[in-house]
């Protein structure tokens, strides 16, 4: 049985990636056992922002074909209220954790790593400077280490999707009809879509 662990797997994008790699189960009605077993995380099973919580989930799932790191950030804030412990907080959830898990989950040669990223990335927000830093930071990181991971034959992909309609975006854009006059398909992106 293959294995693919989803961050952030129980709402929003993370969701819609783990519901689809779980369809992938039904498309084979000849097989009786399931091919994929989808490990989805919420905050109650794993907060990537606790260290000590990141570890226990590394001790349980230490090897995996998929590994799709995905997380939600931090509130919008003005810069001027960002705080140490903010700071401390989002670079543990947004960079670290997921450092930690590509040093310590072995990926099996022919897997997949896939990076949720946002398109933050490409149109930075002021409000949200903490998610946009430790976000591109780690784009480049996941960029570096691709190398090392083609090696064997392990792909990488950063999916830094447009605006997606989740709870995220709608806590975040008080003006959801103004946002999609801008975006070219004239509306958000679904996460069956990215899915």
């Amino acid at each position: 049985m293959k294995k693919a662990i989803v961050l952030a797997g129980s709402r929003g994008i993370g969701k819609g990636i783990a519901d689809s790699l779980e369809s992938l189960n039904d498309r084979h009605p000849s097989i009786t056992t399931p091919f994929w077993e989808v490990v989805r995380t919420s905050t109650r099973n794993l907060d990537t922002s606790d260290l000590n919580s990141v570890n226990k989930f590394i001790d349980k799932h230490p090897q995996t074909d998929i590994l799709v790191l995905n997380t939600g950030g931090p509130p919008s804030q003005e810069f001027k209220d960002i705080t140490k412990e903010d700071c401390d907080k989002y670079h543990n959830q947004l960079f670290y954790s997921f450092i930690k898990m590509l040093q310590e989950i072995h990926v099996n040669d022919n897997g997949y790593i896939f990076l949720v990223s946002s398109y933050n990335i490409k149109e930075p927000d002021g409000k949200l400077l903490l998610s946009n830093a430790y976000r591109t930071a780690f784009v480049s990181a996941l960029k570096c280490l691709s190398k090392e991971f083609a090696k064997r034959n392990i792909t990488t992909i950063n999916i830094a999707p447009g605006p997606i309609d989740t709870d995220r975006i709608r806590n975040l854009v008080s003006d959801i009809k103004s946002l999609e006059e801008r975006i070219p398909l004239g509306r958000l992106g679904q996460v069956n879509e990215i899915g």
